[in-house]
């Protein structure tokens, strides 16, 4: 799904909220969860008002790497922006791959490489003790500083081997509690979406919005995190 490009002076600020992705459909899932809160409000994906260089995630955690992005986009578009930062935490590994689920066997982004690694550390690990969790934070910056963090967690076990076609990253590799004897890759987009850390994420987001009465450029409500 392509984005069209938007130009940055045609957005009013008071009513738009930048997602820092060039990724459609987590622009769409996004926009669907946070829109119930902020109705009126037009989300914009970064990538699709220009060419924007990625921030080094040089962050510890999850909410310092959300934050990091989330930042970057406020300072390149002067707007309210929102980014989430996620990964796989296996209890056997000590919490890896964490923060470096995208880059676990060394280089961005591959996958096929990353289930290998994940595999091989895990390979006498018995199944009793392979339990795991999908965590994701999701942080809305305002222009002024104001940040607002949402936390979510999808809890399950490392498989033995990959399966199923649907998704990415450690997806066929891992049983959600919720979804017995299925991998996330072997669930529909609809049903992932549904019991995904990302999407817990954005619901706890959603609910502290909801909960001040605020809107997007509102400083009055919110709290600095």
């Amino acid at each position: 799904m392509a984005l069209d490009h938007i130009d940055i002076a045609e957005l009013d600020p008071a009513h738009t909220v930048v997602v820092a992705t060039g990724n459609a459909h987590k622009l769409i899932e996004i926009e669907e969860i946070l829109g119930r809160a902020l109705p009126g409000t037009r989300f914009v994906a970064l990538g699709q008002l220009g060419d924007f260089e990625d921030p080094e995630e040089t962050g510890s955690t999850f909410a310092e790497n959300a934050i990091i992005k989330a930042e970057a986009a406020v300072a390149e578009t002067g707007l309210v922006s929102v980014a989430d930062d996620s990964g796989l935490v296996v209890d056997a590994l000590d919490g890896e791959p964490g923060v470096y689920s995208a880059r676990y066997a060394g280089v961005h982004g591959d996958d096929a490489a990353n289930n290998a690694k994940l595999l091989a550390n895990m390979r006498d690990v018995p199944d009793a003790e392979r339990t795991a969790r999908f965590m994701s934070v999701v942080a809305l910056i305002e222009p002024s500083g104001v940040v607002r963090l949402g936390k979510g967690v999808c809890e399950g076990v490392v498989g033995h081997e990959g399966r199923g076609d649907h998704g990415f990253g450690y997806d066929p590799l891992f049983l959600p509690d919720d979804t017995p004897g299925k991998t996330m890759a072997e669930l529909l987009p609809e049903e992932k979406n549904a019991i995904s850390h990302r999407f817990h994420a954005l619901q706890d987001l959603c609910a502290q919005l909801a909960s001040e009465g605020a809107s997007v450029g509102d400083n009055e409500t919110a709290e600095e995190a």
